[in-house]
């Protein structure tokens, strides 16, 4: 067996909106918005990127 098939697996770290969250310890939690701050601020950039693609194709065609 070689060591990568021995090490536990990482639990899976996707948030689902509106679980239940009564089972989770105070880190969990804040692990957990620490995921979903990140993931906000990932959202944000795309949108900030396409905005800039958008406008720029808008001012290229109002010509």
């Amino acid at each position: 067996m070689r060591d990568d098939e021995l090490a536990p697996r990482p639990k899976p770290t996707t948030e689902t909106l509106g679980e239940d969250l009564s089972r989770l310890s105070v880190a969990e939690l804040e692990g957990r918005v620490e995921r979903l701050r990140a993931e906000i601020a990932r959202v944000e950039a795309a949108i900030a990127g396409r905005r800039s693609v958008e406008d720029a194709a808008n001012a290229l065609f109002r010509r």
